[in-house]
């Protein structure tokens, strides 16, 4: 099994700009802004570089600064929330804040005990695993590491039957920073063996901008105040999205600006030409909304239904639309199905119903509607 690149944090050119962003997807390909092969190069090196999350941040300020005053092993650190929100940022931060070894592993490439013993037995003292999707851990997996977080031991079993015998093998102290988008599919267990837990939620408009401000830098290009607020806004509050509109807006920007400069009118070609609206949908969100308007008036719609009219499978629309719908106050799940909300049609130019609740159950005497 190949391992991940092992680095000595606290030293290196960190600050220096990429020699080389990632380019765009290729010919024939749509451009994802969720790909995250192009959030490496923007990524921050150091903890003052963090932009938004300032709680979570002063809080793991205060974690790191603890523990170098008292020269101690940084206690297990879970961090959960949505997909490219900064949990890798602040797990490949840490360490360098540290100076320690970093070594970085999947949840669903560790299918047997097997599988993590290089880890363990590589961890030199205080250093860092980190492991992105840890919710996905097999359970033998899960159970192996156990004693490992707690004790700083593991227990291999050579040979079968009578012959069999246990050796228990000594680990240096080492820290596991787990990072999981399905914080409640992790058991109790492993829950509890993490001393801290930090939460990471969407950002503010602002710091996306600030975000997008400090890459344009990096990208060696200059934006305009207004470029640089209508790429945020249309981000839905995620850096990873922001960073890749960036790229893609750079590219516009090569080819119709002399200097090579994001302009406010060559953000708005860009934004266009990707078809991303000024709430952040794409093209497929929408086509989501006028389905459910068209052919479900409006719903309750069940989401198998919707997925068979659209030819897109059931989970893509419940992971990867129907979030920023619902957080957007376009959609709402109720026990009869999804529903477009009044926000909904008037965003794609539409008159909303006149009948209460577009399909749910009618007002009662008094005029109030029905709550699920």
């Amino acid at each position: 099994m190949v391992r991940e690149t092992v680095f000595q944090g606290g030293s290196g050119s960190d600050d220096e700009p990429p020699r080389r962003p990632p380019g765009g997807p290729g010919p024939g390909q749509p451009f994802n802004p969720d790909d995250d092969q192009f959030d490496e190069a923007l990524r921050p090196k150091h903890l003052e570089q963090v932009i938004g999350q300032a709680k979570v941040v002063e809080r793991i300020r205060v974690m790191l600064d603890a523990t170098r005053k008292r020269g101690d092993t940084l206690g297990h650190l879970l961090l959960d929330g949505p997909p490219g929100i900064g949990k890798t940022t602040l797990a490949t931060v840490i360490p360098r804040e540290l100076g320690v070894e970093l070594q970085i592993a999947a949840g669903p490439a560790l299918s047997a005990p097997k599988d993590l013993l290089p880890y363990l037995t590589n961890a030199s003292p205080g250093s860092v695993l980190f492991i992105d999707e840890i919710h996905r851990l097999p359970a033998a997996v899960e159970e192996f590491l156990y004693p490992a977080m707690e004790d700083f031991r593991i227990d291999i079993a050579l040979g079968d039957g009578l012959n069999a015998r246990t050796i228990n093998m000594q680990l240096k102290p080492f820290t596991v920073i787990g990072a999981t988008t399905r914080a409640g599919m992790l058991t109790a267990p492993m829950r509890d063996r993490f001393v801290y837990r930090e939460h990471l939620d969407f950002y503010e408009v602002e710091d996306l901008v600030e975000i997008i401000r400090r890459n344009a830098v990096k990208l060696r290009t200059t934006i305009t105040d207004t470029a640089a607020f209508e790429i945020a806004r249309r981000s839905q509050g995620t850096p990873r999205k922001a960073n890749n509109l960036l790229l893609r807006t750079r590219d516009v920007a090569t080819l119709r600006d002399e200097k090579g400069d994001i302009t406010t009118e060559v953000a708005a070609e860009a934004l266009e030409m990707l078809e991303i609206d000024t709430y952040g949908l794409e093209r497929q969100d929408r086509r989501y909304l006028e389905t459910l308007m068209d052919i479900f008036g409006g719903g309750p719609a069940g989401l198998q239904a919707i997925a068979h009219s659209m030819s897109v499978p059931p989970d893509t629309l419940e992971d990867d639309i129907e979030p920023f719908l619902l957080r957007s106050g376009l959609l709402q799940r109720t026990p009869r199905g999804r529903v477009a909300t009044d926000a909904a049609y008037r965003h794609v130019g539409r008159t909303p119903p006149r009948t209460p609740g577009k399909g749910d159950d009618a007002d009662d005497e008094t005029g109030q509607q029905q709550l699920f």
